[in-house]
Order: C-alpha cells, then sequence, then structure tokens
C-alpha cells in the first residue's frame, strides 16, 4: 500500500494552502522508463471516479488504477537531502537498498514541480 510520512503530510498540506488547492487531492502517478527505473509525479488534482481513494495523515491522496502496481509498496517523505535542502523522496521499499531515491515537490508548491517529467526513483533530486 502507497503511505506517506508525518513530515510529507505537513509539507504537503503547507503546498496544497500556498497554492489555494486546500479542496483537492494529491495525485500520485508512476511509470516504467525505457531503463526500468519508476519515474513519480505528483500534484494536486481532483479525483476520478475509477481513482483509488486514501486518507493517510490527513492528506487526501488520489491514485489512478493505471499506477497502483507501482505504487504499491512505495512511502513519500519530505526529507532534508543537503545542509538546508528540503525534499520530497518516493522510496519504494520493493527496490534494491542501492537505488537512491530521487526528490521532488507537488506542483503547485513552491518548492517546485514535477510537471510532465515526474520524479523518478534513482539519481539526484529534481
Amino acid at each position: 500500500m502507497f503511505t506517506l510520512t508525518s513530515a510529507a503530510a505537513q509539507q504537503i498540506q503547507r503546498a496544497a494552502q500556498d497554492s489555494g488547492a486546500q479542496n483537492m487531492a494529491l495525485r500520485v502517478a508512476a511509470r516504467l522508463d525505457s531503463g526500468g527505473s519508476i519515474d513519480y509525479g505528483m500534484g494536486f488534482d481532483d479525483a476520478g471516479e475509477q481513482d483509488m481513494r486514501l486518507e493517510i495523515e490527513d492528506v487526501a491522496v488520489v491514485i489512478s488504477e493505471h499506477h497502483r502496481e507501482l505504487l504499491e509498496d512505495t512511502l513519500l517523505d519530505f526529507v532534508e537531502l543537503e545542509p538546508g535542502h528540503f525534499n520530497f523522496i518516493f522510496v519504494n521499499q520493493l527496490q534494491d537498498a542501492q537505488d537512491a531515491p530521487r526528490g521532488c515537490a507537488p506542483q503547485g508548491s513552491d518548492n517546485g514541480g514535477c510537471g510532465g517529467g515526474g520524479c523518478g526513483s534513482k539519481g539526484a533530486s529534481h
């Protein structure tokens, strides 16, 4: 099941308030890239009829059925990647331990956004 930490939830709630998206859910998505890595994305959106709806740490989360399998056993966290630089990271708990998570911010937040490219599970932060 997809989960998020309380630190991530607090930052998502701040981003929603700052961008006027308090009444929207956080949509989370994932896709496999050509190299087999998982790219992640997130942004504020309205829930669709076929979406899986979760309430985690007082954050409404929606996931399309097309992304559910890739998001299974994934944790969203908000961490300090380097001194003074905080970002969201997706941690797929089934991936090899050597894969470094990659950071991202919800669209509409002032920490940047994932836009069309999404966020990945490996490499440097967005």
